[in-house]
């Protein structure tokens, strides 16, 4: 069928069960007659989990290694809101070095989230191939750049966490180990060595920026904002619609979930429809704060003080691992300045609630808890970044149909399964 025969034909439908490289299951479905949208949707059918129901009455000693089994890719990230609700609700202070070694440690794994998807996921696209397999054998020396890093990242999380996934190290009140000054030295000379291999993959996906659709379309964007900081881990809520921070404590009423007939996902919305969060959430909330490697990485993107295309996520991804890079490298220089300290961990458990978050690679999570006297865990309510970010996607989708409804199948099915990956999503994390 021509072009022109498929495009002027009464009735198209377009489905796709199940995205391919995107973590979850999660479809499309599209209906056209003579060229206009009847029906877009976003779906997501995936069974729920039910992750609140698996903390109650848990130790508040074992819940950060529970809920780290929520996600294989953001298992760090999970277990540091737990632990920053359990001890916000035991009030327990850590020390400044725990707090700069868990930011060290939250860092490996942004990177070695982004690397993924940036490398794996999304620059086959941009290369029009069906996966990195044939990518690997058309451009290996560029895959073999995303490997080093990935490497990289797994290597640094299993220092500082224990394990690359799930990690063991993680307590509140501090580390069950510490990592010595060669650790720290050797992960140093490791993240300076591949800084030019960082340069390289920034240059390749620059040269591929005319390959990514596009689309732009006004949102809102929430993330984590802290004076003066490109923040990960520390803060409150921030928007681009309104001058007001939120405090995480009042977190359910910015997220306002609710539920979506087509979805086993809830969704949410705070000022408009819809919002977004993620690497292009931060970087329109959080550019003025960029140190130096990551401003010019941004700057050679193209990308100004706020974007509005979803697909330039990727790019804002790769922004943020320089920063990530720049900032570790300085963490790491202030440990050693300092020099490890050996610490003993007195938390204890009191009755309480508190709420934790931080930035996931995919957007900011929150982690609530509430506990009784002896420490069991007698409330539970998790918000993941997937579940705040479906709503956004379908929201996209109603707006790019109708701009690209003229074009072959083949080539609309193509876009939108690119606009799903875009967002990076976790979808079985988000169904709970």
């Amino acid at each position: 069928m021509t072009k022109t025969a498929e495009t002027n034909h009464a009735k198209r439908v377009i489905k796709v069960h199940h995205v391919t490289r995107v973590e979850g299951h999660g479809s499309i479905f599209l209906g056209m007659n003579a060229g206009q949208i009847e029906k877009v949707e976003w779906q997501v059918p995936e069974a729920p989990r039910f992750f609140e129901a698996m903390v109650l009455d848990k130790s508040w000693k074992d819940i950060q290694t529970i809920v780290s089994r929520i996600c294989g890719i953001c298992s760090i990230t999970h277990s540091l809101a737990s632990i920053k609700a359990i001890e916000n609700a035991m009030q327990i202070t850590v020390s400044e070095q725990t707090d700069r070694l868990r930011i060290l440690t939250h860092y490996g794994e942004q990177i070695e989230s982004h690397v993924l998807h940036v490398g794996y996921l999304v620059v086959p696209d941009l290369f029009g191939m069906k996966s990195v397999v044939p990518l690997a054998a058309a451009n290996p020396d560029l895959v073999k750049l995303v490997i080093r890093l990935h490497r990289l990242s797994n290597q640094w999380m299993e220092m500082l966490a224990g394990r690359m996934t799930h990690p063991v190290r993680l307590l509140p009140g501090g580390f069950s180990k510490l990592p010595t000054t060669d650790d720290l030295l050797k992960l140093k000379k490791d993240i300076q060595d591949c800084i030019p291999v960082f340069n390289s993959v920034a240059e390749a996906v620059a040269g591929l920026k005319d390959k990514i659709p596009d689309f732009t379309r006004e949102t809102e964007y929430i993330a984590l904002v802290q004076k003066g900081h490109y923040t990960f881990y520390h803060g409150e809520i921030g928007s681009s619609d309104v001058a007001e921070i939120m405090s995480i404590q009042k977190f359910e009423s910015v997220v306002n979930e609710y539920v979506s007939p087509q979805s086993t996902a809830k969704w949410t919305k705070w000022h408009r429809e819809s919002y977004a969060v993620g690497a292009l959430a931060r970087y329109n909330l959080n550019n003025q704060f960029l140190l130096p490697l990551a401003r010019k990485i941004a700057g050679a993107f193209g990308l100004g003080s706020k974007n509005c295309n979803p697909f330039y996520n990727s790019l804002a991804q790769l922004v943020e691992c320089f920063q990530v890079v720049e900032h570790s490298l300085a963490i790491i220089d202030e440990l050693l300045g300092a020099g490890i300290k050996q610490e003993k961990n007195t938390a204890e458990p009191r009755e309480g609630e508190g709420v934790g978050s931080v930035e996931a690679p995919r957007g900011i999570l929150f982690h609530r808890y509430g506990f009784d006297k002896k420490g069991k865990c007698v409330k539970a309510n998790m918000s993941i970044p997937t579940n705040q970010n479906h709503a956004n996607i379908q929201k996209d989708f109603e707006a790019l149909a109708p701009q690209i409804a003229d074009r072959p199948s083949d080539e609309i099915k193509l876009m939108l399964e690119m606009l799903v990956r875009a967002y990076d999503p976790c979808i079985s994390c988000s169904t709970h």
